[in-house]
């Protein structure tokens, strides 16, 4: 059953589904649906429709909502990742993965030890790209909400913005011993948002690492993990103990 997304506006009276914008030509000359076909779309507020096509026009398709699932597919608690810009494509493997995982927001965050420097015609254009790729992936994996990816932002900017969260997780591969990093996350408590600070392939610089006591450094095991596993290792232990 094929995802879309719209506006909470585009939803009538509970009733039916105004599709409008690109995914018209998606839904009408790429996937060739007709009328009476399900699909599935949720609007900005989290909520998920099970619908079948009414009518497809050109310039919109209108869909009857025969199912509302309150629920959805979100994780309860909010996760937002920040992580230190990677060489060459991995970013987008790092956003499409983290999406399908359920990250809630993507933080790309210029470290010491990063390869790679973006001025803000390139950033502008690589966040495009990115987001692209969330939606893309929000699709596939059946999300309710499509993650939202930041421009970037300085490291010093990153602290800012997770002082304002419940909790922040570092995996970091000098740490040892899982236990701690089992407690860690098995105290991580519904409706928390959760940070998650990654470094790039150079590792964090001494000076970055050193943080407050209220970021919890953890292990990720006793091997070495790359930038763009290490999100997802992390990610992957949350949904374990988060997900109901």
């Amino acid at each position: 059953m094929y995802q879309f997304f719209v506006e909470d506006e585009q939803v009538q009276a509970q009733e039916k589904i105004m599709i409008t914008g690109s995914d018209v030509n998606h839904i009408k000359n790429v996937l060739r649906m007709r009328a009476g076909e399900r699909v599935r779309i949720s609007d900005a507020s989290g909520k998920a429709y099970f619908c079948h096509l009414e009518e497809v026009r050109d310039d919109a398709v209108v869909a009857t909502i025969d199912q509302v699932d309150e629920r959805g597919t979100e994780l309860g608690n909010k996760i937002i990742l920040f992580q230190g810009l990677p060489k060459g494509d991995k970013m987008e493997l790092i956003i499409q993965k983290a999406t399908e995982l359920g990250i809630s927001e993507i933080y790309p965050v210029a470290m010491k030890n990063c390869v790679v420097k973006l001025d803000d015609k390139k950033a502008q254009s690589k966040v495009t790209r990115w987001q692209t790729i969330a939606e893309s992936a929000a699709k596939q994996s059946k999300r309710t909400v499509i993650p939202k990816v930041q421009m970037p932002v300085t490291w010093k900017k990153a602290l800012d913005l997770a002082s304002a969260m419940d909790v922040k997780l570092v995996p970091y591969e000098n740490e040892r011993g899982m236990e701690a990093t089992r407690e860690t996350i098995r105290g991580i408590k519904k409706g928390q948002t959760v940070a998650i600070f990654v470094g790039p392939e150079g590792g964090f610089s001494p000076e970055e690492i050193d943080l407050p006591e209220e970021y919890k450094r953890i292990s990720l095991g006793r091997r070495i993990l790359r930038t763009e596993t290490a999100g997802f290792a992390t990610l992957s232990m949350l949904v374990y103990e988060l997900e109901e």
